[in-house]
């Protein structure tokens, strides 16, 4: 793919790793890694694609041969707009959507989908390809039916439409990002970065999601089920007061951490506390620090052979049960189901 300016001449050429000049199919010579394909489509979304070309198209040798392809097909005639001022020439055709294995929708410009597109991605996915929608993309992905009883996000601002134009699909308007399956679906811009760290870590472990997240500067990991958006702006002085909190927290998070102890430790009454922490992290306390609890037991699940009883009591959950009960509400599945799929030494 070419981007060029609509004011200029200037040509920038396709991202690292997109294989842009090479005919379709030639992907013979390429390292063994998944092929993730980008959508492009006349109004494309700038920003969503853009993520998708830094997490998935830049090269990254420390990450070894098997790491990701990407390329990025148009799905119509071109040259396209893009959002911005910028006219694409693209490459590659939508023939590219039946070699990929992940194939990213990076938005939809609120057109219907054609069915010509449709027929593709569902026979992508019936082969075993990985669906992902960024942010109004998920219309994209409803409009195949393959989300039909399943649950999907979107940004919040287009939950209502779909949920009207889909009603067989479940919509979370709240949450970052969600899966069904294969199929995977993402709230607005940077909740898309989220999803595609998830999916960075789910295919080779949470030091290589930690190493793309550094490089992009951003949390290693939020979960899916934290909010969208915030009701009201968060004063920054209210985020400084409980920030030392949540310090302390995340590095003692076997201690017994009250309600009480922790309005104590911001100076502030317990209902004072509750109302600035949840405006700062946009979950109530103990909704918060459980996650936060889980989040550690997955890490050490993934990177230490220690037993279930000792993550538990590390992580302040107390006993296998607790850890369990907590760990398959928030992540889906069993503490040795996670275990087994996502690394680490099982325990002796």
């Amino acid at each position: 793919m070419q981007i060029m300016p609509n004011l200029s001449g200037l040509v920038v050429g396709a991202p690292a790793g997109s294989f842009a000049g090479a005919p379709a199919g030639s992907f013979a010579g390429a390292p063994a890694g998944p092929l993730v394909v980008a959508l492009l489509y006349d109004g494309l979304c700038t920003f969503e694609f853009g993520i998708v070309a830094e997490v998935f198209g830049l090269a990254r040798p420390e990450m070894g041969e098997g790491w990701y392809r990407f390329a990025s097909c148009a799905i119509e005639d071109g040259p396209l707009r893009a959002q911005g001022g910028l006219r694409l020439t693209p490459e590659q055709g939508p023939e590219l959507i039946d070699q990929a294995d992940i194939i990213v929708v990076p938005g939809w410009r609120g057109t219907p989908v054609p069915e010509a597109l449709c027929a593709r991605l569902r026979a992508a996915h019936g082969r075993g390809a990985r669906l992902v929608s960024l942010c109004s993309g998920a219309f994209v992905l409803a409009a195949t039916g393959l989300l039909d009883g399943g649950t999907a996000t979107t940004h919040w601002r287009y939950a209502e439409a779909l949920r009207a134009r889909h009603p067989a699909i479940t919509v979370d308007h709240a949450s970052l990002y969600r899966s069904h399956g294969r199929l995977f679906t993402a709230a607005g811009s940077a909740a898309g970065i989220d999803l595609l760290i998830e999916i960075v870590r789910q295919d080779f472990g949470p030091e290589a999601a930690n190493s793309v997240a550094r490089r992009l500067v951003m949390p290693a990991h939020r979960t899916g089920g934290q909010a969208q958006f915030l009701e009201r702006p968060v004063p920054a002085r209210h985020q400084a007061e409980v920030a030392p909190l949540l310090d302390r927290i995340r590095a003692d998070l076997a201690a017994p951490w009250t309600l009480a102890a922790m309005a104590r430790d911001c100076r502030m009454s317990l209902r004072t506390f509750i109302r600035r922490f949840t405006e700062a992290t946009g979950a109530p306390p103990g909704a918060w620090l459980v996650a936060e609890r889980v989040a550690e037991a997955k890490r050490l699940l993934s990177a230490s052979p220690r037993s279930i009883e000792e993550i538990a009591a590390c992580v302040g959950l107390g006993t296998p049960d607790t850890l369990r009960h907590h760990f398959r509400k928030l992540v889906g599945i069993s503490p040795r189901e996670y275990r087994l799929r996502f690394g680490g030494s099982p325990a002796a």
